[in-house]
């Protein structure tokens, strides 16, 4: 069975919004928007970001059927300059469906980065991209042996959050979230704003002021 591509894949997010939300710590998006879009735990990156730019991009989305991996391939091709390739690998961890020939065609086209819900291979070179953030749940040596499945651009679910195509995806070393369009664009002035408030605790606390100053806390009953 051929892969299925859907086509006309709505792309709402602004350069300008890409640009606002790579300023937004996940940890802060989390905490304004929500837990539920945050990605699982179990999905790290490669190689941490450290002082690299946050990933933040529209979702390019594949599911692989199981026992194949032409959706990844597929959905490479497809894929624009800044988009982020979000993989559910229903083979799960015990065959990788990308490594460093499909990936390296993905960063060669300007691809902002991926994240596979399962295993990839080829670590050692994925990791020493700095400029091509990789999440995955696992590593494995073994890929499955078909090429001609699955579906991209299709909605799916990731990593326990719901992922649409044109979706915003924001990662760091601290995880991964997808926020539906409409969320992105609603949510980032409040993000931003978040990102201010917790500059000037820092600012105030590394000033000499109390945590209970500035976080306007009762005083504690005291007992002996």
């Amino acid at each position: 069975m051929a892969t299925r591509v859907y086509r006309n894949v709505p792309r709402t997010l602004t350069p300008e919004l890409l640009r606002g939300w790579a300023a937004v710590p996940t940890t802060i998006a989390a905490d304004v928007l929500g837990a539920s879009y945050v990605a699982s735990s179990s999905l790290r990156p490669l190689r941490p970001f450290g002082s690299a730019e946050r990933l933040a991009g529209p979702a390019v989305t594949a599911w692989c059927a199981p026992g194949d991996f032409g959706a990844v391939a597929h959905a490479i091709e497809v894929a624009e300059a800044g988009d982020v390739l979000l993989v559910d690998a229903s083979t799960g961890v015990d065959a990788a469906v990308t490594g460093e020939i499909l990936t390296g065609v993905a960063r060669r086209k300007g691809v902002a980065g991926l994240a596979v819900d399962g295993a990839v291979r080829d670590t050692a070179a994925l990791a020493s991209w700095s400029d091509f953030p990789v999440f995955a749940r696992s590593v494995c040596a073994r890929r499955p042996p078909g090429l001609a499945g699955g579906t991209v651009n299709a909605p799916l679910s990731f990593a326990g959050v719901l992922a649409s195509p044109g979706d915003l995806v924001l990662g760091d070393d601290d995880g991964l979230l997808v926020l539906p369009a409409s969320v992105a664009v609603s949510g980032l002035a409040a993000a931003l704003a978040h990102v201010e408030a917790e500059q000037s605790w820092v600012t105030q606390l590394e000033a000499g002021r109390t945590l209970l100053e500035v976080f306007h806390l009762d005083p504690p009953e005291l007992a002996d």
